[in-house]
């Protein structure tokens, strides 16, 4: 019996190395990708990252070349417009009409990763345009009646390269919370189980530790592939940007597990050690009264 149980608590302690990482990706599928304003809160910073703001700026340059042939002055024309663009990146009104893209943008990430399809999710840089366009009308600028302002968009996803991707996020998104609450009571069977609870609550320990590191892992291969896979048209430091905006809060709260998991550990192992003193002083005050 001690010997089942001792490996029905392994079992379980192992099992929660693998479940935490799964949890914390669950807790932010549903809180953070899942929901609106956290979203648009965790894009929010981006609006004043340069990498960011540059990527714009060549975007909406970019199509300004394409619509409009101010020869001999064409090249001037586009430094205006990427100079008003940078100008305008760095002003509070772009914050806001970033929040407001992102915004709108965020029912699309949800659609694309949740059910697929070959379109490419962007964000509609309109909003932007139009006002850079203002600003260098009020300005003066020759030409700029002709800067386009629809269709001028950003890529921030591929939808039809998620393929593995999309399985794991709809998965975690119908696990939902439910799945952290299952690896706390999976912990709690472990060392409940175990005929020696204090090596038991080590074991939880290391196990919450290793945890951590696949979900730290997770997150760096995950990079890799995403920004690898990235059409050549994407910027790449602004797509780096983004994804590590997104997966900010996995990385913490990696650190996080990482170190209450050593601590746990450490904090059994002390104590475990100090259970055959405690004891031998114990038997000393038994015998000699």
């Amino acid at each position: 019996m001690r010997s089942f149980l001792s490996t029905a608590s392994a079992l379980l302690i192992v099992l929660v190395a693998v479940l935490t990482p799964l949890s914390a990706l669950a807790v932010w599928v549903d809180r953070e990708i899942g929901d609106t304003d956290s979203y648009v809160a965790t894009m929010e910073p981006l609006a004043s990252d340069s990498r960011v703001q540059n990527a714009v700026a060549v975007r909406i340059t970019d199509e300004v070349k394409k619509r409009i042939d101010a020869y001999p002055f064409q090249e001037s024309v586009e430094s205006l417009v990427r100079d008003a663009v940078l100008s305008f990146a760095g002003t509070a009104a772009f914050k806001t009409v970033w929040n407001t893209v992102n915004r709108a943008a965020h029912t699309a990430v949800e659609d694309a990763l949740a059910e697929g399809g070959d379109s490419a999710v962007s964000i509609d840089l309109a909003p932007v345009t139009e006002r850079v366009k203002q600003q260098l009308a009020d300005e003066n600028v020759p030409f700029v009646d002709q800067i386009p302002v629809e269709h001028t968009r950003i890529t921030i996803l591929e939808s039809g390269k998620l393929g593995t991707v999309r399985d794991v996020f709809h998965g975690l998104r119908i696990a939902g919370l439910w799945l952290p609450l299952a690896t706390v009571l999976i912990a709690a069977g472990g060392v409940l189980l175990a005929v020696r609870r204090m090596r038991a609550l080590v074991g939880l320990g290391l196990a919450l530790a290793a945890g951590a590191v696949l979900l730290r892992i997770a997150v760096s291969v995950w990079r890799g592939l995403a920004l690898d896979d990235l059409p050549p048209d994407v910027d790449r430091p602004a797509a780096a940007a983004v994804y590590d905006a997104l997966t900010a809060t996995l990385r913490t709260a990696a650190w996080w597990v990482l170190a209450a998991g050593l601590a746990l550990a450490l904090a059994a192992w002390l104590a475990d050690r100090r259970r055959p003193a405690r004891a031998a002083r114990a038997a000393r005050v038994a015998r000699a009264a």
